[in-house]
């Protein structure tokens, strides 16, 4: 069954959901507007994995702490990629904000326990 291979810990299925909200994030640049049919399918694909590995940690964390730092992961780890594959700016400011970010995904873990 598949909830036996999962990962126990809440704070990995988080991780891992935000690391798939990055795949679908990026993804959605190859869709070209969702008329690409196979990057389509894997970025609805990588959504679900998404959600769904959302739900399972938001059984045990805060909704408002998993939310947020859900949200943080893909937001970081969008930008990151956008400067390394897409040559997006990378400015101190902007790199500066993104180390924030981080903080404040590391503060709501280690207040959560």
């Amino acid at each position: 069954m598949i909830f036996d291979v999962l990962p126990r810990s809440p704070w990995l299925l988080l991780f891992f959901a935000g690391l798939f909200e990055v795949a679908w994030a990026l993804g959605l640049k190859y869709t070209q507007g969702f008329s690409r049919p196979l990057p389509s399918l894997l970025t609805i694909a990588a959504m679900g994995i998404s959600f769904f590995f959302l739900a399972q940690a938001l059984r045990t964390i805060p909704v408002g702490t998993a939310y947020a730092v859900w949200t943080g992961i893909g937001a970081v780890g969008t930008a990151v990629l956008g400067i390394l594959l897409f040559g997006e700016p990378a400015g101190f400011w902007r790199l500066f904000c993104l180390l924030v970010i981080v903080g404040g995904i590391f503060g709501l873990k280690l207040s959560s326990g």
